[in-house]
């Protein structure tokens, strides 16, 4: 029922693919119009839109490698590398 089309992108002009199977979601989910932006500059209005996220310097308690964490790091408090708390969430 659906085939991929070629739509031009309104924000920066290059073409991009919408999919048979991204016009069967919009469907499914109500959606009437075609997006307007290539995946691209959907991501980049997306991220704008949010602001950017403040990120600070933290030393990881159990593996000691040094890493980034988006919160300001409090004295006495341990901070976990993404790993490391992944694995302490699961285990």
């Amino acid at each position: 029922m659906y085939q991929d089309k070629t739509l031009k992108c309104k924000e920066c002009g290059n073409d991009f693919v919408f999919t048979a199977g991204e016009q069967e979601f919009y469907a499914e989910k109500g959606f009437q119009n075609e997006p307007q932006r290539c995946k691209a500059c959907r991501d980049v209005r997306k991220n704008a839109a949010r602001g950017g996220r403040e990120m600070f310097d933290a030393v990881c308690a159990d593996c000691g490698k040094e890493c980034k964490v988006p919160f300001n790091p409090t004295d006495g408090k341990p901070v976990y590398c993404s790993e490391c708390y992944a694995a302490r969430r699961n285990g």
